[in-house]
């Protein structure tokens, strides 16, 4: 069954439904990625050798949660925080339980980005900061975030856009959103139409936060 127009109307309440979910997901997630991947890479960033808060055996031990949650590919990682999903929302389905899953993934990986827009941060402005007696929480403040600011809105455009792939896939377990409706009706029914307007819904809503993530941290970029 090749693409049907009729096909498409017909299903534009359950697609606005879907759309809706994605979007709940992914927002939830990347709250709760910036909220806690945000810190998380800034303590990643001080603690390393040379830094004004060095210390080994916390930035080891960080670094060893976050390399070893990234390394879950993000399919396995869905099923295996299930018991988890279910004492934190009382449900394994719905794009509830899929934030859960979601925001696992996020944090780590914003966090590393985090830390990567750090580390593009000149040394010599945080040794001048140091130098003039500033507490670590005022060059962290007023030195380090407000220096590392565009890469940081960058690293938020490429996790939201990351997330909407994890999304889709949380469809293979019943988390609702894009991808739920792409396999209950794409796969399972071999709706060509359907597969066909997901994609479609999926490759807009990428370019579009791709764009805005751009716009904005050339807004911000005073460099």
């Amino acid at each position: 069954m090749g693409f049907e127009f009729s096909r498409m109307v017909e299903l534009m309440p359950e697609i606005w439904v879907a759309f809706g979910q994605t979007l709940y997901m992914i927002g939830i997630a990347l709250a709760v990625a910036i909220i806690l991947g945000l810190p998380l890479g800034v303590l990643l960033f001080v603690t390393d050798r040379g830094l004004f808060l060095e210390n080994r055996i916390v930035q080891s031990s960080f670094g060893f949660v976050i390399n070893m949650v990234r390394s879950i590919p993000f399919i396995i990682l869905l099923v295996a925080l299930i018991p988890l999903t279910n004492i934190i929302v009382g449900s394994t389905i719905g794009p509830a339980a899929a934030s859960v899953s979601l925001s696992v993934a996020a944090i780590p990986f914003f966090a590393r980005i985090v830390e990567s827009a750090l580390r593009e941060i000149d040394k010599g402005v945080i040794e001048a900061a140091v130098a003039v007696g500033a507490t670590p929480w005022m060059i962290i403040k007023d030195v380090l975030l407000p220096e590392a600011k565009t890469s940081i809105v960058q690293g938020i455009t490429l996790t939201i856009i990351s997330l909407v792939a994890y999304s889709a896939m949380a469809g293979v377990v019943g988390g609702g959103g894009i991808g739920d409706l792409a396999i209950r009706f794409g796969y399972y029914r071999y709706d060509n139409t359907i597969m066909i307007v997901t994609v479609v819904i999926l490759i807009i809503l990428v370019q579009l936060i791709q764009q805005i993530g751009d716009w904005t941290s050339k807004a911000i970029d005073k460099r």
